[in-house]
């Protein structure tokens, strides 16, 4: 379909796609799954709608899921969720710059990630040096490969032991090998393209990767299917974040004009999804036609096939997989990717930072929104998200279900292991809340570029138009002709002009960009 173009990406809250409408959209897009049948024009569902999406047969109570849903085959109600016994994803090793170490927040830990060049491995640490706790993430790699404080000078090896202090006399006591002057290192392993860490830096647990591993995706290890990767930090938590990434209803309303195929934002339908199991370990649903798996804690993925186009041809794949990572109270993190064997062209001709400018967009569009729900729920109290929240539909199933799994298992909240009183930030102005510098491109190597790149043309740009101007105004009125004179006034404000809308562009794309839906 030619409105496919190469600059839009649907959203990444989408689910997975009826073959039908994949099919009328030809190519299907490229990043993030197509509408489903249920959210395109009334007319259009009305022709598919016998197979994909039927009427409410039941409901979802607001309490319970229903207790005719195979959901209610969980195992024992007596376990609990350990969240410090989980893999957590921290970042793609795409966004991790080598030569530096990174600041990064799990599950309320402060970390450090850096790359040692001695092992060839990313490492974690605590983000704390044992000296006086400065921040290790503010430090540098030295000349010797060793994660060093910037505060004292103190080094540390891959394990977190301390390899050398400046202060300390050469002729003393070896100070530096004491327990005390030691890093905590946490088990880490780079699984996916992504770096994982287990949040908990015990004796016990030093070789856990032997024994459990983080969820494994295998198309993001074959070399068929292309997997361009994105984050984002969010200002409302965890619990919030999931909640919208297994909601399809709110598609055509929230990202309404921001996707390639026309939404009926009056109508809607009814969108039939079934909880087939709910455990400790998440829980697998059914809808559309495909199935969606949440493997708690962090991963949430959804899969869909295609027919091939020739006979010959193998079947055309795909998953929406996001990762989602708990940082702390009213703070989240997303890495997303959408890997698929079918239109592998296009990532490879397109730069990854114009697929995120479409992929920003539609997340910005529902983010004040979810930010502003969190507290509303906090008001009430997460425990008693299922009494204050009417969901009486069966579009609301997987959200019903991540809840009543986060009560069954974890009490209706996330331990955060007495870190936290349970208070969220102050909501700040809208424009700091939604600032994509901040929440994306510093953390993101392809933006970061394009951000400095297109910078340097601004500024290129003002150059070229004051220096065109004053060449004009500095030569001799017979030392150069009209028909030059007119040139270079001409090319002065074309080059302003052409400064001042790329200004507009980097603000509105890399900074901030408001959203009115009552206007739209």
């Amino acid at each position: 379909m030619e409105a496919l173009n190469v600059s839009f990406v649907p959203s990444p809250h989408i689910p997975a796609t009826p073959a039908k409408v994949i099919r009328r959209s030809q190519f299907l897009h490229f990043h993030f799954s197509s509408i489903p049948s249920s959210l395109v024009q009334s007319h259009d569902r009305n022709k598919s709608s016998s197979k994909i999406l039927t009427a409410l047969s039941s409901s979802v109570s607001t309490e319970t899921l229903d207790p005719t849903e195979p959901a209610l085959e969980t195992d024992s109600q007596q376990e609990t969720f350990d969240w410090y016994a989980q893999w957590y994803p921290i970042m793609p090793v795409c966004d991790l710059d080598k030569r530096v170490p990174h600041a990064k927040k799990v599950i309320g830990l402060d970390l450090v990630v850096w790359w040692d060049r001695n092992d060839s491995e990313w490492k974690v640490f605590d983000d704390t040096c044992p000296h006086r706790l400065a921040p290790l993430s503010e430090g540098r790699i030295d000349q010797w490969g060793r994660l060093q404080c910037v505060y004292h000078g103190w080094c540390f090896n891959g394990s977190g032991d301390c390899k050398f202090i400046p202060q300390a006399p050469p002729d003393g006591p070896p100070v530096h090998t004491f327990k005390k002057a030691c890093v905590a290192a946490y088990p880490t392993t780079v699984q996916n393209d992504i770096v994982w860490f287990w949040p908990n830096s015990s004796p016990e647990y030093k070789d856990i990767l032997s024994s459990k591993k983080p969820p494994y995706i295998a198309e993001l290890d074959d070399p068929s299917y292309i997997k361009t990767m994105g984050n984002r930090e969010f200002p409302f938590g965890y619990e919030i974040l999931i909640e919208n990434l297994v909601d399809p209803a709110h598609v055509p309303y929230a990202h309404f004009k921001l996707l390639p195929v026309k939404l009926d934002r009056e109508g809607g339908a009814p969108i039939d999804i079934t909880i087939n199991k709910l455990d400790i370990e998440g829980f697998h649903a059914s809808r559309f036609g495909g199935i969606t798996n949440f493997m708690a804690p962090c991963v949430y993925k959804s899969a869909f096939s295609l027919p091939s186009k020739k006979g010959n041809e193998p079947q055309r794949r795909g998953l929406l997989l996001f990762f989602c990572v708990p940082v702390g109270p009213g703070k989240s993190r997303l890495i997303y990717t959408f890997p698929r064997n079918f239109g592998v062209w296009l990532d490879r001709i397109m730069p990854r930072w114009v697929f995120h400018l479409s992929q920003n967009r539609i997340l910005d569009s529902d983010l004040y929104l979810l930010h502003l729900e969190e507290r509303k729920i906090m008001e009430v109290g997460p425990t008693n998200w299922q009494k204050a929240c009417f969901v009486p539909t069966k579009s609301d199933a997987q959200v019903v279900a991540f809840r009543r799994w986060l009560k069954t298992y974890s009490g209706g909240q996330i331990n955060w292991g007495g870190k936290f009183s349970g208070a969220l930030p102050p909501t700040p102005p809208k424009e700091q809340l939604m600032d994509r510098y901040r929440s994306h491109v510093v953390n993101c190597s392809s933006c970061s570029l394009a951000y400095k790149s297109l910078n340097a043309v601004e500024v290129a740009l003002q150059v070229i138009s004051f220096g065109s101007i004053g060449v004009v105004a500095a030569t001799k009125q017979n030392a150069m002709s009209a028909a030059a004179r007119t040139s270079l006034v001409l090319m002065a404000v074309l080059c302003f002009a052409a400064s001042r809308w790329l200004a507009h562009f980097i603000y509105k794309n890399f900074h901030f960009h408001d959203y009115d839906h009552a206007l739209l």
